[in-house]
């Protein structure tokens, strides 16, 4: 589809698209000193109704992005601090018995939990055992909530955010792979540069407190993730995206043989349609009508690092999963 053949309605929205990008990162950059490639993949992720998950040590400032992100985007936020305690009521909410006054009848009552909530922060989500991080399953998949046999919906837009942090693992339980698949994302976030960190020291440590702007209503985030279904995709390019998340699956014909060597499992079809879907919506915040293979280039990192498994060769050899990732890139040629 060209240009031309767009809708003038969707052109319309794209370039509004394009100005809320710039109008919501100049928001945040209010709060959030650099970290600007982790607010574009955040800004993808969001308009792909993806949800993330943040790896970085603590202190650089992931659970401040997101509640900033809802504060601008006018969202219901909600954070859950995940503990070794924590149980799934905690999560989804409980039924509690209640009195009528009239009638001297008791019945149950549900009392929502926190993930009725736009934008959900799952805060350490490693430190709760795998019980209560089944919690978010269903929600994270469907928007939807089962407790005591009765189903509820969440409102849209809904997205999980979640933080880990790398270096202490005593005492935490590593995500398992039907949890990691769900999110769109794993967003590793750094330190900052020097300059920066000069800069977020000089403003956190003064009586400045900035006041950050509403850019989108949440009806108006729902109608642009329904615009991003829309972008045309050339079939050179969704070709290019399942070669590729095909290509990092160690039994498959086509998989090169360092994958062989290296990988134990492969990335599913999921990241094959989170690459299509995430190269839509970089393409229309950057107010181009198609997404491209440069888009899925860009995207092929934070979509396939965890969900490729490497094996004790890749460990012996000292390959990490995104070495390896940038070796498939290079060699799966459009």
């Amino acid at each position: 589809m060209a240009p031309l053949e767009i809708e003038k309605s969707d052109l319309q929205s794209i370039e509004k698209i394009v100005n809320g990008r710039t109008r919501i990162k100049k928001e945040i950059a209010k709060v959030i000193i650099g970290q600007e490639d982790v607010i574009d993949e955040l800004l993808v992720a969001l308009f792909c109704k993806g949800h993330c998950l943040f790896v970085g040590v603590p202190g650089l400032a992931k659970t401040l992005l997101v509640s900033t992100l809802a504060d601008v985007l006018n969202l219901k936020f909600n954070r859950i601090q995940f503990t070794p305690d924590l149980m799934p009521a905690d999560i989804t909410g409980t039924d509690i018995l209640e009195t009528d006054h009239d009638t001297g009848k008791r019945f149950f009552k549900f009392i929502k939990g926190p993930i009725f909530s736009n934008i959900l922060l799952a805060d350490e989500i490693n430190r709760t055992p795998p019980k209560t991080q089944a919690a978010l399953l269903q929600a994270m998949q469907e928007n939807k909530v089962t407790a005591s046999g009765a189903t509820y919906k969440l409102d849209p837009p809904f997205m999980v955010f979640a933080t880990q942090n790398p270096i202490e693992q005593e005492g935490t339980y590593p995500l398992p792979e039907a949890q990691l698949d769900r999110f769109m994302f794993q967003i590793n976030v750094e330190y900052p540069s020097r300059e920066e960190e000069i800069e977020i020291v000089r403003t956190t440590t003064s009586a400045f407190k900035p006041c950050v702007s509403k850019v989108f209503s949440p009806e108006e985030i729902i109608h642009l993730q329904e615009l991003v279904t829309r972008v045309p995709v050339a079939d050179h390019v969704l070709d290019y995206a399942v070669r590729l998340v095909r290509a990092s699956r160690p039994n498959d014909s086509e998989a090169p043989d360092f994958i062989k060597k290296w990988i134990s499992w492969g990335a599913g079809p999921r990241a094959s349609q989170y690459l299509i879907l995430g190269g839509k919506a970089r393409a229309i915040l950057d107010g181009r009508y198609a997404a491209t293979c440069s888009d899925v280039r860009k995207l092929a990192k934070s979509i396939l690092q965890h969900r490729i498994i490497t094996n004790f060769h890749a460990e012996a050899e000292g390959k990490t999963t995104l070495h390896i990732i940038d070796q498939l890139v290079d060699a799966i040629k459009e």
